[in-house]
C-alpha cells in the first residue's frame, strides 16, 4: 500500500493537480472581484437594485426569499471562468498541439521533451542500484 501510495506521488500528475487548485483559487478571487465589482452594480442598476445579488427577489409566505439574483450572479461567474479557462488555457493549447501535428506530418519532428526532475532522479536511482549490484561485497551504513 506505501508503495503504491509512493508511486501515485512520484508520477508527476499530483504536482500538476496541486498547481491547477492552487491556480485555480487564485484565480477564482479574479473572478469574483469582476462579478461582484463589474457585473452585479450593472446588472442591479437594471433591476434597481443595489447588487444583482439582492434583485430578483421573491417573497415567500414565512419571511423566505428565492433569490433568483445569486443564482444569475453564480451563472455569469461561472461563464467567465469558463470563457477565460478556454481562452486562456485550452485554446491556445489546441493551437499547439495541431501545430506539432502539422509539423509531424510535414516530416519535421519536434523537438525531445526536456529531462524533467523525476527523470534524473530516476536515472541517479538505477545507476546506484546498479553500481549497489555491481559490489555485492559492499555494505550500507
Amino acid at each position: 500500500m506505501i508503495k503504491g501510495f509512493k508511486e501515485f506521488i512520484l508520477r508527476g500528475n499530483v504536482i500538476d493537480l496541486a498547481v491547477a487548485v492552487v491556480i485555480g483559487a487564485a484565480f477564482t478571487g479574479i473572478v469574483n472581484a469582476i462579478v461582484d465589482g463589474v457585473f452585479n452594480p450593472l446588472i442591479g442598476a437594471i433591476f434597481n437594485a443595489e447588487s444583482l445579488a439582492s434583485s430578483m427577489v421573491v417573497e415567500l409566505p414565512g419571511g423566505a426569499q428565492l433569490m433568483f439574483g445569486a443564482v444569475v450572479a453564480a451563472v455569469i461567474q461561472f461563464l467567465l471562468v469558463a470563457m477565460v479557462l478556454y481562452f486562456v488555457f485550452v485554446f491556445p493549447m489546441n493551437k499547439f498541439k495541431e501545430h506539432q501535428a502539422a509539423r509531424k506530418e510535414a516530416g519535421q519532428e519536434p523537438a525531445p521533451a526536456p529531462v524533467t526532475e523525476l527523470d534524473m532522479l530516476t536515472e541517479i536511482r538505477d545507476l546506484l542500484a546498479a553500481e549497489q549490484a555491481a559490489e555485492p561485497g559492499r555494505h550500507r551504513n
